[in-house]
């Protein structure tokens, strides 16, 4: 796979971030197509690695254990070679998670406001936090306890109403600016040099 014309040109993982319904697998997998990388979903890998669904999980098991291997599966795939990571809404929330992030990825944290989430999550019915609840208060509640973290975010990119495209486009300029920077920070700087004689 090689990387569009006028991509970035991405030396580690890139980590979606982000609440449930901000598009982090249907963005990831156009994004990866783009930039030439592998895309990975940890919801799948976790599901993949434990021999049942997500939902099983949370009921047999709980969150407690689904976060546990949860945080495993994600370091794994984050020693792997460079691929775009799809992560489940709680997995930037654990401190582990975003420390390997930090030391691996590049994490874009996908910001959708409430009424695009509650309509997103809407079409689904495999969503264990929503179970048995007003899928609105559960969502305004996870928005009040995550964005904070989220906002730890390297990139932030709004997730918008509308064409992939236009997510993916805005989050290829973001991660293009954010390379950049990256670089310009880690160049010596030439105008300090001094010369000797």
């Amino acid at each position: 796979m090689t990387a569009e014309l006028g991509c970035p040109r991405i030396d580690c993982s890139v980590v979606l971030v982000g609440l449930m319904g901000a598009g982090k697998s249907a963005i990831g997998r156009r994004l990866a197509s783009r930039l030439g990388i592998p895309f990975v979903d940890a919801d799948e890998e976790i599901e993949s690695a434990a021999g049942c669904s997500i939902s099983d999980i949370f009921e047999i098991h709980g969150e407690a254990a689904f976060r546990d291997g949860e945080r495993r599966v994600i370091a794994r795939l984050l020693s792997r070679p460079p691929h775009v990571l799809a992560t489940g809404g709680g997995a930037f929330m654990d401190p582990e998670t975003r420390t390997a992030i930090r030391a691996c990825g590049i994490s874009v944290w996908l910001r959708a406001d409430l009424e695009l989430l509650v309509s997103r999550v809407s079409r689904r019915n495999n969503r264990p936090l929503l179970a048995g609840g007003d899928p609105r208060e559960i969502l305004r509640r996870l928005m009040n306890e995550r964005h904070p973290i989220y906002a730890e975010a390297d990139v932030v990119v709004e997730s918008r109403d509308g064409p992939h495209e236009q997510t993916v486009e805005a989050v290829l300029g973001a991660l293009g600016a954010h390379v950049e920077a990256q670089r310009r920070e880690a160049a010596p700087d030439s105008s300090s040099a001094s010369i000797e004689a």
